[in-house]
């Protein structure tokens, strides 16, 4: 027994160093892409600045830039920037690293009530079209899915804000709190995390938590159904396949209740391949929350990652879509080792 738990160990270290490893790489090949793919629209002075600056000024803030260096130069010193956390400037001369600090965890804040509705909605919808398997139920939910997981996230976007904000008035039409609430948790509380929720919280009224929560009700929704809809379909299919599993049946043949069939036996082992995909849907969300962002006026990432490319400065693009692929990366390798945790195959 000894023995076997030190290799259970072994492999579980070796699998979680691999997949640690294996980030570097698929960071580099993303950063290597958009650095050479922003390029190949020329330089940053010229696209953002073209037309309204003079020639000879262009070419002295190139120059003061680095951008007369060769190519390779330009990419070897953006390399090393970011071995130091330096993710270069924008046109206006505002250090990107601040922008990330500033607005990524608003971004996170919405990918995170995002995960509440997709797991709120998805997981139990899709046990329930398992349970009423070729039934109307069943047809319903698949239909839902289907109908979610094809719109375009701004277009469901869209029609919230159409019904519940404009014509029924339930919840605020854009923004992430109210103008005063938001001026009181960036500036009145101890530690501004940027994260509203845990300012609101922390700054301990009840009023301005709802007002934070009232705003990023649609948001969220708008967001999260793009999910719940890959989260019915996985809870669904596997819960079907676990159910037809021969240890589900030795427990129906020894009398064990049909409930506690579908609860104790076959859901948790059904949840193992939603847990498994959560980490591309989190690459999902993040894309998804550019338009979400855009559409609630939400000041995200996102958000401002369209802002910058309307302004044509594709350094500052190219910083927040590098500062993206990072957090896609480790997301992915905590979702893998949670995996690795919960289900022992994945590890050999």
């Amino acid at each position: 027994m000894a023995k076997r738990a030190v290799s259970a160990r072994t492999a579980l270290l070796k699998y979680l160093a691999l997949r640690l490893v294996l980030i570097i790489p698929t960071v580099l090949i993303l950063v290597t892409v958009v650095f050479f793919f922003m390029r190949v629209t020329g330089d940053p002075i010229t696209a953002s600045m073209g037309g309204r600056l003079p020639p000879e000024e262009i070419e002295r803030r190139k120059e003061l830039a680095g951008y007369n260096d060769p190519v390779i130069v330009q990419y070897g010193r953006f390399l090393w920037g970011l071995l130091h956390g330096d993710f270069g400037r924008t046109t206006d001369n505002q250090a990107i690293s601040d922008i990330l600090i500033t607005y990524g965890p608003a971004t996170l804040e919405l990918v995170f009530w995002a995960l509440i509705v997709a797991f709120a909605v998805g997981i139990p919808l899709g046990r329930l079209a398992a349970r009423k398997y070729n039934k109307v139920a069943d047809i319903s939910i698949r239909s839902f899915a289907v109908l979610f997981y094809a719109a375009p996230v701004f277009f469901v976007a869209l029609i919230l804000k159409l019904v519940f904000s404009i014509k029924l008035g339930w919840f605020p039409v854009s923004g992430r709190a109210s103008v005063t609430v938001q001026t009181i948790l960036e500036s009145k509380v101890k530690v501004n995390t940027h994260i509203y929720i845990l300012n609101a919280i922390q700054y301990g009224k009840w009023e301005y938590i709802v007002d934070v929560l009232r705003h990023a009700v649609l948001p969220g929704v708008a967001l999260g159904l793009l999910t719940a809809g890959v989260f019915i379909r996985l809870t669904r299919i596997n819960l079907l396949q676990t159910m037809r599993a021969d240890y589900v049946t030795a427990a129906r043949a020894r009398g064990v209740a049909e409930n506690k069939v579908v609860s104790k036996h076959a859901f948790r082992n059904a949840l193992i391949p939603v847990v498994t995909v959560m980490g591309m849907q989190i690459a999902m969300m993040l894309g998804g929350a550019i338009l979400t962002e855009t559409t609630f006026e939400w000041q995200g990432l996102g958000y401002w990652l369209s802002q910058y490319l309307l302004k044509r400065d594709f350094v500052a693009v190219q910083g927040i879509t590098t500062a993206i692929a990072v957090i896609v990366a480790v997301a992915s390798f905590i979702i893998d080792a949670i995996n690795a945790f919960i289900d022992p195959r994945v590890r050999y």
